[in-house]
């Protein structure tokens, strides 16, 4: 916001038309810095009416705070309906391109579950966190080439190695036989409901 210009009669050390010179240079900096840091794969917008003044008009912060995240929230800080529509986009990104492109039959030491998008608690929320992970990982835009290896390293190979362990969620699923409800822990005391009662 630029400073109110001062009266008349101040005694100023520059000239006042200098002073309204070096205000709107301080502006025009102001908005190169703004659109100077473009987001990855975003060109600069356009400059706002009033932005060189520093300025917005009327109804701009508004617009800011309707502004969607650039990033998809974890699902599980999702509520219907836009927590099922992100699982339907998982399971289409799990059985399109990690069921045929990753997971070789299951066996007794990697297991896989045909219906793995029915158990709700691990493997939902690990398998969205992977995917999140590969959707910014395997663009060169925003991670450059070596992406891809760091997706397997740091998120595949452990999520895998969770999911597929003999004691992980599917131990109890076997080629043509899913089983859930056996593996369900029973009601555990949280912190959460005890400070509410």
């Amino acid at each position: 916001m630029p400073a109110d210009p001062p009266a008349e009669d101040d005694d100023l050390p520059v000239p006042r038309l200098m002073w309204e010179d070096i205000e709107d240079l301080k502006a025009d900096v102001r908005r190169l810095k703004a659109n100077a840091s473009p987001g990855p794969g975003e060109s600069p917008g356009p400059v706002e009416p009033g932005a060189a003044d520093g300025v917005l008009e009327s109804g701009d912060e508004g617009d800011q705070e309707d502004e969607e995240p650039q990033y998809p929230p974890f699902i599980l800080l999702l509520d219907p309906p836009a927590y099922d529509d992100e699982k339907r986009a998982l399971i289409e990104w799990v059985e399109g391109v990690l069921v045929p492109g990753y997971l070789s039959e299951p066996s007794a030491e990697a297991r896989w579950c045909h219906l793995w998008f029915e158990h709700e608690k691990g493997v939902i929320p690990r398998l969205h966190a992977l995917w999140l992970a590969w959707q910014e990982l395997t663009d060169p835009a925003t991670c450059g080439y070596t992406g891809p290896s760091v997706w397997h390293r740091d998120h595949y190979d452990p999520c895998m190695r969770e999911l597929r362990a003999s004691h992980g969620p599917f131990q109890g699923c076997t080629k043509g036989e899913h089983q859930i409800a056996h593996r369900m822990p029973g009601t555990v005391p949280s912190a959460w409901s005890l400070g509410s009662t």
